[in-house]
């Protein structure tokens, strides 16, 4: 009994046959093409190459991307893949693949694989993050994604940063249009702006955990950043767990100095959320994805 599930991600797509037991038996990978209906098409490649090494036609597909199909018009909105919004992206993968699509967004994927087998395994309320090329939230409780009334439910990298600095004000210009949202202060990109060396992220991370001064002092930064963001959900939400996946997940300061820096924040007396390291990487995405529908061949 196996699922199909697709990642569209701004640089590269995946296709992934997945088992009950969560096992990913068939992966393919390629490039993301510039122009949309190109993209469509590598979508379609994929998938039937998966089909055909698992021997095996899914009648339904399960696609995580970015941003989240309009419920009022239908069309694609608020990715930061700007060629997608305004499209019918769902209708136009159904029409490519022949078949029914469900299609969520990627950090909502990240937050549900991680959920039922990856870091918050038997975690009742979790939210996740993706603090990669871009920013974004997932908010998954008792293994069902909570997407909200209008379909933004962890749009969180679209929030302002809180309790802003002086010289925090007002903040870069998103590509949304908006200033100083989360996504240009904690995401990769935000992260290497503010340094403003000329470094990309990894580059920038790699210099401040070998102690170079200019770069630590970013990462300081950095974590500030995240830990006030990280405050405000836990506030609202209060999970038992955060995931963190994306590059800059992958910062393993983060992990021992965003929960102190949270708790300063936080309304309470007491805090102890523990911030975990998606356990399926990059994957999850994809593995989330594949989630959306119930087991090929299950009752």
């Amino acid at each position: 009994m196996l699922r199909i599930g697709v990642d569209f991600g701004g640089t590269k797509i995946e296709a992934a046959a997945i088992d009950d037991g969560g096992a990913v038996l068939v992966s393919r990978r390629a490039a993301t093409p510039p122009d949309y209906e190109s993209a469509l098409g590598v979508v379609r490649r994929l998938v039937y190459e998966v089909e055909s090494v698992a021997g095996i036609r899914f009648t339904c597909v399960g696609v995580g991307g970015p941003g989240s199909q309009s419920p009022r018009r239908g069309k694609l909105r608020n990715a930061n893949s700007t060629q997608l919004n305004g499209r019918p992206f769902r209708e136009d993968l159904e029409r490519t693949l022949e078949r029914p699509v469900r299609l969520a967004n990627d950090a909502n994927c990240l937050a549900l694989s991680e959920a039922i087998d990856g870091a918050a395994a038997g975690v009742r309320v979790v939210f996740a993050v993706i603090i990669g090329t871009g920013c974004g939230g997932g908010l998954v409780i008792d293994r069902a994604l909570i997407e909200g009334r209008n379909g933004i439910g962890g749009e969180w990298g679209h929030t302002p940063l809180p309790w802003p600095n002086a010289d925090e004000l007002p903040g870069p210009t998103c590509w949304c249009g908006r200033l100083g949202c989360l996504e240009t202060w904690v995401s990769g990109p935000g992260f290497a702006r503010d340094h403003r060396g000329g470094l990309t992220a990894e580059a920038l991370a790699l210099a401040a955990q070998a102690g170079e001064p200019t770069a630590q002092a970013a990462l300081d930064r950095y974590i500030d950043r995240l830990a006030r963001g990280l405050a405000v959900v836990c506030d609202i939400v209060d999970p038992d767990m955060i995931v963190l996946g994306g590059g800059m997940s992958n910062v393993q300061s983060i992990y021992e100095r965003a929960p102190d820096a949270m708790a300063a924040h936080v309304f309470s007396d007491a805090f102890d959320t523990p911030i975990r390291k998606a356990m399926h990487g990059d994957s999850s995405g994809v593995r989330g994805a594949a989630r959306l529908w119930p087991i090929e061949g299950a009752p």
